[in-house]
């Protein structure tokens, strides 16, 4: 996840720039954000399964009570040296009011976790959605 900053920057302008979407009766308008998190430090060892689950129970779950799905992925890319790199991801799916406490929450976790973990980035997928239950 270390070398995703300035598409992920592209992606965000590209969100910001589109309008809400016009969602059917029964549904409401909300914001769907996917972040990946890398588990590679670049000195020492990967982020534990144990400090991963210290990080949701502490910085995830106190901001998004309603709830959020994890999924488990492998992350690949290329290096600027032209190797390819290989690491385990978390994957979190949120979806949420397009709210300032929302967005202030979202960008709280990813500076988090690169604080907390020493990642260059976080890459953040943010979409206009409708959901309903």
């Amino acid at each position: 996840m270390r070398r995703i900053a300035p598409l992920a920057a592209a992606l965000l302008a590209a969100c910001a720039a589109n309008p809400a979407p016009s969602c059917a009766p029964g549904q409401q308008a909300a914001i769907q954000d996917t972040l990946y998190f890398g588990t590679g430090r670049p000195h020492g060892p990967d982020v534990t399964a144990q400090e991963w689950a210290g990080f949701v129970s502490a910085e995830i779950a106190p901001r998004f009570p309603q709830g959020f799905s994890l999924l488990e992925a492998q992350g690949q890319w290329r290096n600027a040296d032209g190797s390819t790199a290989h690491e385990q991801t978390h994957v979190l799916q949120l979806v949420h009011p397009a709210d300032a406490r929302s967005e202030q929450a979202v960008a709280e976790i990813a500076e988090r976790y690169k604080t907390q973990f020493a990642q260059e980035a976080v890459l953040r997928l943010r979409a206009a959605a409708c959901m309903s239950l």
